[in-house]
């Protein structure tokens, strides 16, 4: 609510710029906190006084209130704009990869590594809502290099791209496989015969996951070696895929984009 450099707001309370407000924040979903950590920070800077805000991690249902603080009428009204827009997009992350971790039962990690594309804004913020519920923007825990589809055009074949990222030799070498340079079970021999450790089927078809599986069990590294698996997965799917054998999902869109996890700041006492 700016006017060129003023703020109007400056110009609405001007009589009653000191009166003591207090607002309540309530979800109106069940869901998972995240921005939590943030939307403190923020409150903080505006100079409200805080009653009481949840802490990230924390399950809610529809109609608890997570956050109450006080302040005058320009800082609450403040706050509305810019700490439940914080609360409301990391929760729908975090609620969104929550129940992809739920669904997984432990039978297969969630992985949602789509927060490489988003601006850079907002990036930090949504590697943590991801961690928050629960599941991974990071596809090993360990040091790893992960050579994609443009690393192996770079360098002509499989093969030389994990040639060249032997010289990391602590890492994990992870590397896409698309069936863009041979058949998807040849890029799998191939990527095996470099050193692979994780191979990541990036091409949204589960049947070159299931070739890839079989490839390793025919090769006898089934037990050593990890099949990742992504391109338009579903949540709702992940059941269904974590029977498969599949050892790793790239969950992007259903989590990253997933909806706000709504809420409203109300005024309780004025």
């Amino acid at each position: 609510m700016h006017t060129g450099t003023i703020d109007i707001r400056d110009i609405i309370f001007s009589r009653i710029r000191k009166k003591e407000i207090t607002a309540q924040i309530t979800v109106e979903k069940d869901g998972i906190i995240a921005g939590s950590k943030d939307a403190r920070k923020k409150l903080e800077e505006l100079g409200v006084i805080i009653n009481f805000l949840i802490e990230d991690g924390e399950k809610v249902s529809a109609g608890d209130v997570i956050a109450e603080f006080k302040g005058n009428p320009k800082q609450i009204t403040t706050a509305e704009d810019v700490v439940t827009g914080t609360l409301t997009k990391a929760s729908g992350i975090a609620t969104a990869a929550n129940r992809a971790v739920e669904l997984a039962a432990g039978r297969i990690r969630v992985v949602s590594g789509a927060w490489k594309k988003m601006p850079l804004e907002i990036k930090d913020m949504v590697r943590e809502a991801v961690k928050v519920g629960g599941a991974s923007f990071r596809i090993a825990d360990v040091p790893f290099v992960y050579l994609d589809k443009n690393y192996v055009r770079i360098f002509g074949s499989i093969s030389a791209a994990l040639e060249a990222a032997s010289e990391l030799p602590n890492h994990l070498k992870v590397i896409q496989i698309r069936g863009e340079t041979a058949t998807i079970s040849r890029e799998a021999e191939e990527a095996i015969a470099g050193g692979a450790h994780v191979l990541m089927v990036d091409t949204g078809r589960v049947e070159d996951a299931l070739e890839t599986i079989k490839t390793l069990k025919i090769m006898g590294v089934r037990d050593e070696k990890q099949v990742a698996f992504a391109g338009g997965v579903k949540i709702g799917d992940i059941p269904r895929y974590s029977e498969l054998g599949i050892d790793i999902l790239d969950i992007g869109t259903q989590i990253i984009d997933a909806p706000l996890l709504d809420m409203k700041m109300n005024v309780i006492s004025f």
